[in-house]
């Protein structure tokens, strides 16, 4: 069990569904070394494993995973049944279906009907019996159409109790709220971070108004997304960092943080050091002054 008194817990908590967790959760993209849109290349086992162990040490509750995720050696969601099942009664795991990878890394996008296969090798591969929280992943392609029929058979599944709550990811305003339509919706899962557009930054406004978790994706790598982080960082993300004596990465995720109490932050990394800096972003305190400058860089 971890504390609220722990690293993670220092930018607070909040509720998915019946569901309390700190703001600041991991990412398990890259504990396979592997990309999520790119070509997967091998990640090491005992440290992906160690790293895992030592955020949960740190208070880490909220992990978001996918079965597409893996690479040639390295699957994330075994990783994380090896490092921590039995699980601790407080950590939700929460991972994501619509995009699959067959073995041989190639992608394909599922049916409506094929989404139950898809939740069903999630549970395989965490040993679980039900999956606290699934996002439904909207494909590019999707960017402006209906997502009713994807979003109603995760509905079903919900019903037969493979899944305990629902959430979407890469969506618009008018996609969460033909989801919310079908049944509730505790997350919104979309790339966001500093530089991040006006849209973007009102579908986050509505999640608030709404109750509804927003949890960004490359809230570091920022433009640089799948890739990870610019090489060269806005100086005045680093003059920040100077100030708090900080890295660019802690800012950017302290300024995430910083944008509602319904933000939860979920970096990912399979390096232990990066992860501790991670986790410590959560302590980062910005001025309003700083937050508002943060928000005018493109």
């Amino acid at each position: 069990m971890t504390t609220r008194t722990s690293p993670a817990a220092a930018a607070g908590t909040w509720d998915l569904g019946d569901l309390t967790v700190n703001r600041m959760g991991f990412g398990a993209m890259r504990l396979t070394g592997s990309v999520a849109f790119g070509p997967g290349v091998p990640g090491d086992r005992d440290r992906s494993i160690g790293v895992l162990r030592r955020a949960v040490e740190l208070g880490v509750d909220h992990i978001d995973t996918a079965a597409f995720y893996f690479s040639e050696r390295l699957s994330a969601n075994e990783l994380i049944n090896r490092a921590l099942a039995p699980y601790p009664d407080d950590l939700v795991i929460a991972t994501k279906v619509w995009p699959g990878r067959d073995p041989s890394g190639a992608w394909w996008w599922a049916t409506p009907a094929q989404l139950r296969g898809q939740v069903e090798e999630n549970l395989r591969q965490l040993g679980c019996d039900h999956l606290d929280v699934v996002n439904l992943r909207v494909p590019p392609s999707r960017a402006t159409g209906s997502i009713a029929e994807h979003f109603g058979a995760l509905a079903e599944l919900r019903d037969a109790g493979l899944i305990r709550h629902l959430g979407v990811s890469n969506v618009t305003a008018d996609q969460l709220a033909e989801a919310r339509a079908i049944a509730p919706v505790v997350c919104v899962q979309n790339a966001f971070g500093l530089g991040a557009g006006p849209d973007d930054h009102e579908l986050l406004r509505v999640c608030g108004e709404q109750g509804i978790a927003f949890v960004p994706f490359f809230a570091i790598a920022g433009a640089g997304r799948e890739a990870g982080a610019a090489a060269a960082d806005h100086e005045e993300v680093l003059a920040v960092a100077r100030r708090h004596g900080a890295t660019p990465a802690q800012v950017r995720l302290a300024w995430t943080l910083h944008q509602g109490p319904h933000v939860l932050a979920i970096p990912g990394t399979a390096d232990p050091g990066h992860l501790a800096e991670n986790v410590a972003a959560a302590t980062l305190r910005l001025s309003g002054e700083e937050v508002t400058r943060l928000r005018s860089l493109r």
